[in-house]
């Protein structure tokens, strides 16, 4: 059997490898050095720079409104007539999965019941519905809108720009070609260490929690070292299994698998718990975020010197781990959102999870809270620093409890697979620079790298000292996200300038000649065989005069067949520096609606289907029928575009758009 060729890259994979096992070497070697430096670090950061972290996602979330509710809120994240490659819903599962899955099994009862035993301010009245409201803020659209920018950059770059699907490419308006230099590499390595590390780290603590949970259920009589490693062996396998599989087969179905999930388990607590509470704590929790949003969003407790500590603690070390995490959810994001224009996806993902999350920490959080004051007498507020074993805890106190708590740990461990396939996808996405074909055995590497990696972590106790550095990596990353909305910002600029040009086309000017000839047009829905007429009797002879013509002024035209579809011709004129210009025509296969056929008074149909010629350009847009047009017609819409293109090249703020990007390509 033939070993597939490597994709790797020898500016970024093998960079990025070596400085993963230095660090992982230092943190495993040294720990306790390792873990009171970074944390001496984290720190000062903490204490010095937290208005930092609330500028940054307070002007990521402005920035997503400010895209969503203009204008170039209408672009699409690819060409113009592209359309969403997922469902709705299989969208949504995945970047939910994939998002903050994990967490909320850990965090969905531990964060609210923390709040609530140690609240913010020591003066606050009603400590229950401040917890639900920092779990809200933590939890919801800031968070999202981290992860949104981060995906928005990375998918309009990719598939609007045809730049590689990776962090450098939204440099490109700044830099231009060099981006495949060395700060282009630098980039893609911290992206790449920053990911691994985030999942790791998030792996290794998850694994404990599994690990609590078969020990409170019985099936395991202790945690240990041997148990963790056999869990992270299968939950890598499976991860391993789901990302060879690729995204639609492995990674979509089993976010599709957990959501539902998710659901059911929601559910039965939700029925099984103080419904009516939880229901009328949902609705004035939303309210009350609604309406402490833009306080919650620039408040740093300047003000208010006891809660510091909780908001260092809590806040901003929120706002360090989504940023981290970043780069990882945000190609992930991008990967699975081509086609979707740019409002539909601002408002999808940070309304959508956020309004799910909401709902999940109130039935999870507020109930725990209630059955602590009412049912248990305190018992779960007394395990509000345990984390790994309060959640188990808060179903032993309803009915169902053994099979609330089998469902959670399938939950759990799907949470695991899903988080750990999209990140072992990412990983060698950057790793092998986008390329789309790279060897399955390269995404068995990234899994087993993973699991040996947060296997070793564990036993020498170095993973407080990734997730340290992972924290204190995220400030530094934050202003490089900040610099990429700078780009996002003038590339937007220049594509709006160059889409809203407006021409007006040969067809919209028709002055009524040959009308004879265009009522049979019109009364005929076209077969393969007028397609293949109507570009030997008008296109190509347009072509042939037109490219006879500019060969007389010394441009070199070539009339091409079959570059989209076997019915399909254009003219070519090549560049080296600019993107060659094309003007095509293809066939485009409609359906003819059943109304029409069933008529009477209607023109005849021999089928069901008909053929349009359609043109199409360099940028990748369709463009207008020209079925009823004339060889001299087609010309002068030739000439319109070939007009257009060189008005856009010699611009200096169109231009952009047309600059041959393939030599980026790694």
């Amino acid at each position: 059997m033939k070993l597939e060729k490597i994709t790797f890259t020898s500016t970024v994979a093998y960079p990025g490898l070596a400085v993963l096992a230095a660090l992982s070497l230092v943190c495993a070697i040294f720990p306790d050095w390792t873990s009171g430096m970074l944390t001496t670090i984290q720190a000062a950061i903490y204490k010095n720079l937290s208005w930092s972290y609330i500028l940054l996602v307070s002007f990521f979330f402005i920035f997503l409104m400010v895209l969503a509710f203009s204008k170039l809120g209408n672009i699409r994240l690819g060409a113009d007539n592209s359309a969403p490659q997922y469902s709705f819903f299989s969208w949504i599962a995945m970047l939910f999965a994939a998002g903050m899955g994990i967490g909320l099994m850990y965090f969905g009862v531990a964060e609210p019941m923390s709040h609530y035993v140690n609240p913010a301010l020591p003066t606050i009245v009603n400590p229950a519905k401040e917890a639900q409201l920092a779990t809200f803020f933590h939890w919801g659209i800031h968070a999202w809108s981290i992860f949104a920018i981060m995906g928005l950059i990375l998918a309009y770059f990719s598939f609007r720009y045809k730049l590689p699907l990776a962090i450098r490419s939204g440099l490109y308006p700044l830099l231009g070609e060099r981006i495949n230099g060395r700060i282009g590499n630098v980039v893609d390595i911290f992206a790449l260490v920053s990911t691994f590390f985030g999942i790791a780290t998030s792996l290794g603590f998850g694994v404990v929690q599994l690990n609590a949970g078969l020990v409170h259920l019985g099936i395991l009589h202790e945690s240990s070292f041997l148990f963790q490693c056999m869990i992270i062996t299968l939950v890598s396998g499976v991860a391993i299994g789901s990302a060879v599989a690729g995204v639609n087969k492995g990674v979509k179905r089993l976010s599709e698998i957990n959501l539902a999930m998710a659901v059911l388990l929601m559910i039965f607590v939700l029925l099984l718990g103080p419904t009516n509470f939880l229901l009328s704590a949902f609705s004035e929790g939303v309210g009350y975020y609604i309406n402490q949003f833009a306080d919650l969003t620039f408040n740093t407790f300047a003000f208010e010197k006891d809660g510091r500590g909780w908001f260092t603690n809590w806040t901003v070390m929120y706002w360090a781990w989504w940023i981290s995490w970043a780069p990882f959810v945000g190609l992930f994001i991008a990967r699975i959102s081509k086609g979707r224009t740019i409002r539909e996806y601002i408002v999808a993902v940070l309304l959508v999870p956020s309004l799910f999350i909401f709902l999940w920490m109130t039935v999870f959080g507020n109930g725990a809270i209630w059955i602590d004051k009412n049912v248990a007498h305190g018992a779960l507020s007394a395990l509000a620093g345990n984390p790994d074993v309060l959640l188990f805890s808060f179903f032993e106190q309803f009915p169902l409890a053994t099979p609330l708590c089998v469902l959670a740990l399938l939950m759990i461990a799907v949470f695991f697979v899903t988080s750990a396939d999209s990140g072992i996808l990412v990983m060698n996405s950057i790793a092998s620079g986008n390329q789309p074909h790279s060897p399955k055995w390269q995404n068995a590497f990234w899994g087993i790298l993973l699991a040996l990696i947060s296997m070793a972590m564990l036993y020498a106790g170095g993973l407080g000292s990734l997730q340290t550095m992972t924290l204190v990596s995220a400030l530094p990353f934050g202003i490089i996200m900040l610099i990429l909305c700078v780009g996002l910002l003038k590339a937007l600029r220049a594509d709006n300038l160059y889409h809203g040009t407006k021409i007006p086309y040969g067809s919209r000017n028709w002055d009524g000649s040959h009308w004879h000839e265009r009522l049979d047009q019109i009364l005929t829905f076209a077969q393969k065989t007028d397609i293949l007429r109507f570009f030997n009797e008008k296109v190509r002879p347009a072509f042939t005069e037109l490219s006879e013509e500019l060969a007389k002024r010394g441009i070199a035209a070539e009339i091409r067949t079959g570059k989209r579809g076997k019915l399909s011709i254009e003219l070519l004129i090549a560049h080296d520096q600019i993107w060659n210009f094309r003007y095509g025509v293809t066939a485009e296969k409609r359906s003819i609606s059943d109304y029409l056929i069933d008529e009477d008074n209607t023109p005849d149909a021999n089928s069901n289907q008909q053929y349009i010629p359609i043109t199409y350009y360099s940028d990748g847009r369709m463009g207008n029928d020209i079925q009823y047009l004339n060889k001299e017609e087609i010309i002068a819409d030739v000439l319109r575009e070939y007009e257009r293109y060189l008005s856009v090249v010699s611009d200096e703020e169109k231009a952009m758009m047309f600059v041959d990007k393939e030599k980026y390509r790694l």
